[in-house]
C-alpha cells in the first residue's frame, strides 16, 4: 500500500486532476441539473408540454432530491467507494437530462428531476470529501475555491447555452444539455483519486462528541433560513422577467446570466470578507445587502436594476458556503467535530431549500402567478436569519 503523504506530495498535474474532476462534478449536478431549468420555464409553460402549476412543483422536485441525496450520499459511497459513487452520480444527472427531452408525463418528469436532485445532493456531500485530502493543505483553500466555482460556471453557462438551444426547440435543449454533462462525465472520469485509507481510519479514532455550542444551532438555524430565502430568486428569476415583467425570453437570458456572473463573484469575495472581518459580521453585512437586493427585486422594472440585483443576489447561493463553513470553523475547534457540524448544518440547509421550494411553488398558484410576493417573503426570511444572529448576541452579552 503505498503511503498517503506521497500522495499529498504529488506533482501539480496529479493535484489538478482531481480539482477538474470535482469542478466538472459540481458544474454538471448543480449548475447545470439545477439553474438550467430556470431559464427553461417560460419555454416549458408557453410549448404546453405542462402547465405552470405542474412546471413549478416540478423545479421543487430537484430540491427534494437534494436532500435526499444529503443523507444518502455518504452511506452510497461506504459501499461503493467515493469514486466510484461520483461516477454514477454523474451518470445520473446525465440520464435525466436525457429523459427530460420526452414530455412522457408529470409523474416521469418528476421522477427524472427528482433523480438528478439525488445525484446532486450526494456529489455535494462527497466531492470535497473526495478531492481535498489529496490536495497539500496550503493549497486546499484555492481547490476548495475551484471545486464550487462549477457552480457558479453552470449557472452562467445556463444562460448562454440555453437561449441557443431553444432555437432549436424544447427536444434539443434537453438532449444538448445531456451531451455536455456526458463530456463533462467523461472528462472527469479518470481524474478521480483513489480513497485513503487513514481518512476513514482518522473518523474512526476521532475522540466522542462533546456538547455542541448553542452558537451552532444557532448557524443551523440561520442557515436553514438562508437556503429559504435564496429559493425565489433561484427558480423565478427568468420568468419573473420574461413572463412576470413581459420583457422577453432575451432579457430573461440575460439576467440570468448576471446572475451567474455573480455565481462566480460570490465564494470569492464571500470568502476574502471572512479573512478580514471575520466570519459573523461577514454574514450580518451579506444578510443586509441580501434582503435590501430582494426588496428592490420586487419592484424593479428596468433592465438596468434588474441585471445589477442579479448580480447581488446570484452572488448568495454558492457564496454562503464558505461562510458558513468559516463560521463552524470559528465555533467548533475539533477537526471531527467540524466535520459532523458541517454535515448536520447541509442537511439542515438542505431541508429548508426542499420545504421552500414547495411553499413557493404553493404560494405562487395561490396568488395568480405575482412574483412579486415571493421576493417580499425571501427577503423577510433573510432578515429573519439576521435577527438570529442578534438575539443570540443579546444573550450573549448578558451573561
Amino acid at each position: 500500500m503505498s503511503n498517503p503523504s506521497a500522495t499529498l506530495d504529488a506533482p501539480r498535474a496529479g493535484i489538478w486532476l482531481p480539482i477538474l474532476a470535482g469542478l466538472c462534478a459540481s458544474l454538471v449536478s448543480i449548475g447545470l441539473a439545477r439553474f438550467a431549468y430556470t431559464p427553461l420555464i417560460p419555454s416549458l409553460i408557453q410549448a404546453q408540454w405542462f402547465s405552470a402549476h405542474d412546471v413549478v412543483y416540478l423545479g421543487a422536485a430537484n430540491l427534494v432530491g437534494y436532500l435526499i441525496g444529503a443523507l444518502l450520499g455518504r452511506p452510497v459511497a461506504r459501499r461503493l467507494t467515493n469514486k466510484n459513487a461520483l461516477r454514477l452520480m454523474m451518470l445520473a444527472v446525465t440520464a435525466a437530462f436525457f429523459a427530460c427531452a420526452f414530455p412522457v408525463s408529470v409523474t416521469w418528469y418528476f421522477a427524472w428531476r427528482l433523480l438528478s436532485g439525488i445525484a446532486g445532493g450526494a456529489i455535494m456531500v462527497l466531492v470535497a470529501a473526495t478531492v481535498l485530502p489529496h490536495v497539500p493543505a496550503a493549497r486546499r483553500g484555492l481547490a476548495s475555491g475551484a471545486i464550487f466555482l462549477g457552480i457558479g460556471l453552470g449557472i452562467a453557462g445556463s444562460g448562454t447555452i440555453v437561449p441557443p438551444l431553444l432555437s432549436l426547440g424544447l427536444q434539443a435543449t434537453w438532449l444538448g444539455l445531456g451531451a455536455l454533462s456526458l463530456v463533462l462525465t467523461g472528462l472527469s472520469w479518470f481524474g478521480w483519486p483513489q480513497d485513503l485509507p487513514h481518512v476513514a481510519a482518522n473518523a474512526s479514532d476521532a475522540k466522542p462528541d462533546e456538547p455542541t455550542p448553542r452558537a451552532v444551532y444557532q448557524l443551523f438555524a440561520q442557515y436553514a433560513f438562508m437556503a429559504a430565502g435564496l429559493v425565489p430568486a433561484m427558480v423565478f428569476l427568468v420568468d419573473y422577467v420574461t413572463r412576470g415583467l413581459g420583457a422577453g425570453a432575451h432579457i430573461g437570458a440575460l439576467v440570468w446570466v448576471m446572475y451567474g456572473l455573480g455565481a462566480i463573484i460570490g465564494p470569492v469575495s464571500y470568502g476574502f470578507l471572512a479573512d478580514h472581518l471575520g466570519a459573523r459580521r461577514s454574514i450580518r453585512l451579506v444578510l443586509v445587502v441580501q434582503a435590501i437586493a430582494l426588496g428592490l427585486l420586487a419592484i424593479s422594472h428596468t433592465f438596468i436594476a434588474l441585471a445589477s440585483l442579479a448580480l447581488i443576489i446570484g452572488s448568495f447561493p454558492p457564496g454562503i458556503v464558505p461562510l458558513a463553513l468559516a463560521r463552524v470553523h470559528e465555533l467548533v475547534p475539533d477537526h471531527h467535530r467540524q466535520q459532523v457540524a458541517w454535515s448536520r448544518a447541509t442537511v439542515s440547509f438542505a431541508t429548508f431549500q426542499a420545504v421552500a421550494g414547495f411553499a413557493y411553488s404553493a404560494l405562487f398558484n395561490a396568488s395568480g402567478g405575482h412574483h412579486a410576493v415571493l421576493f417580499l417573503v425571501s427577503g423577510g426570511a433573510i432578515i429573519f436569519a439576521l435577527i438570529l444572529d442578534f438575539i443570540f448576541v443579546e444573550k450573549e452579552d448578558s451573561k
